[in-house]
């Protein structure tokens, strides 16, 4: 089984080497609508994939990060990084560029390191990310899936090659969020009393 929850934010970047020339040689934006799919073979004590509520805490603060930020390949060129990182309080390096396809995989890859990393409390049985899906504008998408994320055809994403502006960070909900992601320190979710037990056992 299947869910999915729906994100926004509003992003700037500029693509580098794309066909386009607006997009390849001028900072835009776009309003981005995030598809995150989770599955899991067998539901837990809710009878549910996985609490939706759960999603608004650490995957919600990676996604946010995005929001009202200037995103940029750590390849670009050093005038052009210094001067984002210059005039813009919220920020992000990427290691791959930011195109919709990118952002499809670099949402995926965070989403999937936070829940093998979490600490399951409610009887969560094999949950995990099926699909991330990028809409960039309102005709237009990309959909990422697990293969793609471990394509190094398509860019190696490794946690330590991402680094977000202090601004950015100290708006998580817990700023050490993504310090505690690179350590490997689990993420717990919270614990629940079983209310109603089925058979009345």
């Amino acid at each position: 089984m299947r869910i999915r929850k729906l994100f926004k934010f509003e992003n700037a970047h500029i693509v580098r080497n794309c066909s386009s020339d607006r997009c390849k040689r001028s900072i835009h934006g776009h309003s981005y609508q995030i598809e995150l799919i989770l599955e899991a073979h067998r539901l837990d004590h809710g009878q549910m994939v996985y609490d939706f509520g759960l999603l608004k805490s650490s995957i919600k603060d990676m996604i946010d990060s995005f929001d009202h930020a200037i995103c940029f390949w750590q390849d670009d060129d050093p005038e052009y990084i210094a001067a984002c990182k210059k005039f813009s309080a919220r920020w992000i390096a990427l290691p791959v560029s930011p195109s919709a396809e990118q952002f499809s995989r670099v949402i995926f890859f965070w989403a999937q390191e936070i829940l093998a990393q979490t600490q399951m409390q409610n009887g969560e049985a094999d949950v995990s990310m099926y699909s991330v899906i990028a809409h960039e504008t309102a005709t237009g998408y990309a959909q990422c899936f697990a293969d793609d994320v471990s394509n190094a055809q398509m860019g190696e994403l490794r946690l330590q090659d991402f680094e977000f502006s202090p601004q950015v960070c100290a708006e998580w909900h817990d700023p050490e969020m993504y310090a505690k992601l690179l350590r490997g320190e689990r993420f717990i979710n919270p614990e629940v009393t079983l209310q109603v037990t089925p058979n009345g056992q």
